[in-house]
This record gives structure tokens, sequence and C-alpha cells, in this order.
């Protein structure tokens, strides 16, 4: 007798995009000669700084992903070794299934997060060079390059010098060089920095269509709105590590509806304590000298907290909660903390 499987047969395993398992790389650096040092000494102490610290993460195939967090928390490392640009001190890497290569890379698109143009090529020049690296030639090129020129507003520019175009114009050439040779896996590094919200807007636009017919995008990012819009999944990179993954929502699930941020210094920890304790107050961290609290409302509490502080409070900031506020709350670091871009 004939049995059918079709019911207790397992569904199709797909593999992720992107996998980092433990993976950790230090940049070695040099500092000045100690002050016991003979004078002119020309040998100096050596330091390294870690970028990433045993991060492991998966990214699923398919999605727009984003890496949130501040400047120096590992971010750019950690595209700069999916691409196989760096190679990890410790850990596995893996890309589309496979470990960084040269056959990799030729599937990966990377937009740097500083712009990277030869200001003496026209644009036509610029996307034909890089269309012959990847072994791209003859009428399908020429056509490919049409068509992304006009997706990208730029059509009517193709054969003007990349050094007469505005910034917003150099990130749409650099972005339509990313997606010419249609990568499965699209690497962004800040892509709107300097983007006024028109350029930003189409240039997600187009991001999203190269989505929706099947390539991956993982998104370097310290603007809340930008991951909050445009990513299915978000993960909050801290000091080189993984401090939490899921949704927007998911991420934002504990908040309440108004975030304040309170410069004070001097916060009594019983007073803390109480103030956490009043009704409508959500969670409260405290990152000295910053305390930080979401509240069903804003305008209910603040005048209260001012009442208990006196003359404690030095600052205060107010504004509906995002996940800048959830990223706090989990890792008691704002996203403007600065260690130097990594």
């Amino acid at each position: 007798m004939a049995v059918d499987m079709t019911a207790t047969a397992a569904p199709p395993t797909i593999k992720p995009a992107a996998q980092v398992q433990g993976l950790s790389f230090a940049y070695g650096a040099r500092t000045a000669p100690s002050a016991g040092s003979p004078s002119g000494a020309s040998e100096s102490a050596k330091r390294t700084v870690q970028a990433l610290d045993g991060l492991t993460l998966d990214v699923p195939s398919g999605a727009v992903f984003g890496l949130l967090g501040p400047n120096g928390s590992g971010k750019s490392t950690l595209l700069s070794l999916l691409v196989g640009l760096r190679q990890p001190s410790a850990g596995e890497v893996r890309v589309l299934g496979q470990p960084p290569s040269a056959a990799i890379r030729a599937r990966i698109g990377l937009l740097f997060q500083e712009t990277s143009l030869d200001p003496l090529m026209t644009l036509r020049e610029t996307l034909w060079l890089h269309g012959r690296l990847y072994g791209l030639a003859g009428h399908t090129l020429r056509t490919t390059i049409a068509q992304l020129l006009e997706s990208v507003g730029l059509a009517d520019r193709a054969d003007s010098l990349v050094s007469t175009l505005s910034g917003g114009m150099k990130r749409r050439l650099e972005l339509a060089r990313v997606l010419l040779p249609s990568p499965q896996l699209i690497l962004l590094d800040e892509p709107t920095t300097g983007l006024d919200p028109d350029a930003e807007a189409a240039l997600w636009a187009r991001l999203h269509e190269a989505n929706q017919t099947g390539a991956t995008i993982i998104l370097a990012t310290n603007k809340v709105h930008e991951a909050d819009k445009h990513c299915q999944q978000v993960a909050f990179i801290h000091r080189g590590r993984l401090a939490a993954q899921g949704t927007p929502a998911e991420l934002k699930a504990g908040l309440k509806r108004d975030a304040v941020w309170v410069e004070w210094p001097d916060l009594p920890p019983t007073l803390a304590d109480e103030i956490a304790a009043w009704e409508g107050v959500g969670k409260l961290t405290w990152a000295h000298p910053t305390l930080h609290v979401t509240v069903d409302a804003a305008s209910a509490f603040v005048p209260r907290l001012f009442q208990a502080a006196e003359d404690g409070i030095r600052a205060i900031r107010i504004r509906e909660s995002t996940l800048e506020d959830a990223y706090f709350d989990i890792v008691g670091a704002s996203l403007s903390d600065q260690r130097g871009a990594v």
C-alpha cells in the first residue's frame, strides 16, 4: 500500500545568509613612549583595541537585518569580516553557507561608510569598470548600466564627471555600483550619512526593490529611525558583543510611551527606588550621570520628578520611546557613546 509522506516530510532547511560564532577581532596599535624612555627611543608600548569579543549572530536569508550600536561598537569590523577583508583572531564566519572567499565576495555588494569614487571618471565609466571586474560585458552590461542609472535618478548625468555630483548623487551612484552584479548579500555601512530626507527615501526605495527580488541586506547604523523603519530584525551590538536581537517591536515591547532622559549626577539610590515605584513608571536605568526611564505620560511624571529632585537635575530630555531607549535599558549605554570607529 502506498504511504503518503507529504504530511510528515520535514520542511526544507534554509541556511542563514550570514553566521558568526564566537567571533573576535582586535586592532593592534602603539602608544607613545613612556615617560621613563630615553629621548628619541624608537620602540613604543603596544596595545590592542578589541573590536569584536566573542560575537555570535545569525542573519536570516532574505531579511533586512540591522546592526544597531554606537560608533566603536564593532559594526564596521563585522562587515569587513563578512566580506573577507579581514581575518578573525578567533571564531568562525560563514557567508551564504561558506567561509569568506573570492568566489563568495563576487556575490556580495558592499557600500562603504566613506565615499570611494574616482572623481575623474564619469558615472558610466565608473559602472562599466565595476561591471568588467565582475565579468560582465557587451550589451548586457550597457543595458544594466542604463537601467540602474535610471532607477537611481542619474540617467541624465551618465557622462558627467563624478567630481560634479552632490553628496547625495554620489551615494546613489555608489548604490548603483553595489547593485550592478545583482548581489545575493548587500552590506551597508551607515548608508544614509549626510543625505537629506528625499535622497534617503530614494536610496531605501531601491534597496527594498533589491530585497524583494531576493537579496539579503545587512545594515550597520546608529540611526534608530532607520533600523526601526526598514529592518525586520535588529541586533543590539555593544562593545563587540551581541546584547539583544529581535524585531523592532519585540525589542521595544517593555517600554512605556514616553522616554525621559535626566542628567542627575548625584541621584540618591533611595530616591531612585522611590521613583521606580511610582504609578505609570516603567523600567528605570541608572548609568552615571544619566537616569533613563519610560513612563505612561511625561506630562504627569516630569513635574513630580522636579519636585522630588529639588535642585539635583542638570538637564532633561523628553520624547516618544524608540529603539534607543530599548538599547539603553538593555546595555546601560547610549547610542551616542563613542569609542572610535571600529
